[in-house]
């Protein structure tokens, strides 16, 4: 069975920088309240002229330069997104026009937060298997529009963003060594949007009640998501033959600073270790671990022969873990 590589990476994030004191402003919160809860000082928010494709493009075209591909290298899309341009067609029909990839193949996965990961993981399958030598994975996010501004438990944690990753059968970059995904539906109910589907068909009432927000049950979610990463991360290690000693740096969905270091803690992994970029881009869902990756990778933290563990959380509940030697 052949390899799997990841080629280039790239990532957009939207020009406006929301501050913590911008919140102030707008719902009773403080600075202080959201750096000690979240660990969030800032984040991005999207254009009005701008939706979660033209975020993904932008990402993704500068992962096509990085790898060094074209549009006709590219045989499949596939987008991650938990606030899709519409419903109907897919996010990744919408942004396909703006790479030139009319005729490829294109769909979304629907994983929320660990939505880039599992699209790793279907891309790393479609290329070992020989069916396609490069597919092109984006997690594309504009959250800003799907969540309650007046909600202080939620809206001062999520933003706008893309990143992008080509997935190819050729060398260089860092090659997949493996791969674990779960899920668990017992828990939807603690992260989700309400209505708008064929549970709660849109209305009146479902606007009124403003339930086309998410809706987040954070205490609930903070020990499933440190235990479910921190199992899926052994899972992943037994399976490929390591151990947490091995990794070189842990780069992980930047949900919540006191999530990630509880992580750490649980993995007995040095804080050092672990890329951590939330105080500058917030709660990015799919986009998180891209914008991680990428920065780490710019500013020359990883290394050649780096071994890198990416690993997720989010709703569903889902949750995810890629190895990859760089």
């Amino acid at each position: 069975m052949a390899e799997a590589y990841i080629k280039g990476i790239g990532t957009y994030a939207p020009q406006r920088v929301m501050t913590n004191f911008d919140w102030e402003k707008l719902v009773d919160t403080t600075n202080e309240w959201i750096i000690q809860r979240t660990g969030i000082k800032e984040r991005r928010i999207a254009a009005p002229e701008e939706v979660t494709s033209d975020l993904g493009a932008q990402a993704a075209k500068e992962a096509m330069e990085a790898a060094g591909v074209s549009s006709e290298d590219i045989d499949l899309l596939i987008c991650a997104t938990a606030s899709p341009d519409t419903i109907l067609p897919s996010t990744a029909c919408w942004m396909q026009p703006k790479l030139g990839l009319e005729g490829k193949p294109a769909f979304d996965i629907s994983a929320a937060c660990s939505g880039f990961a599992y699209g790793l993981a279907i891309a790393e399958q479609f290329v070992r298997t020989g069916k396609y030598r490069n597919v092109l994975v984006v997690g594309a996010e504009m959250l800003s529009r799907m969540m309650d501004w007046k909600d202080r438990s939620i809206c001062v944690l999520l933003a706008d963003g893309a990143g992008a990753a080509v997935v190819s059968s050729e060398g260089g970059g860092g090659r997949i060594l493996g791969s674990r995904l779960h899920a668990d539906g017992t828990y939807a109910e603690l992260l989700w949007l309400p209505a708008g589907g064929t549970k709660m068909p849109a209305s009146h009432e479902t606007v009124d009640k403003r339930l086309h927000y998410y809706i987040m049950k954070g205490n609930e979610l903070f020990k499933i998501a440190v235990k479910s990463m921190a199992d899926v991360t052994r899972e992943l290690l037994e399976e490929v033959g390591l151990s947490e000693k091995d990794i070189d740096w842990i780069i992980p969905h930047q949900a919540n600073i006191r999530i990630l270091q509880s992580l750490a803690k649980r993995l007995r992994v040095s804080w050092d270790r672990v890329v951590v970029n939330i105080e500058r881009y917030g709660n990015t869902s799919a986009a998180s671990i891209p914008l991680a990756w990428d920065e780490a990778l710019k500013d020359g933290r990883i290394k050649r022969g780096d071994r890198l563990l990416l690993v997720s959380f989010g709703g569903g509940l889902t949750w995810s873990a890629i190895l990859v030697e760089w």
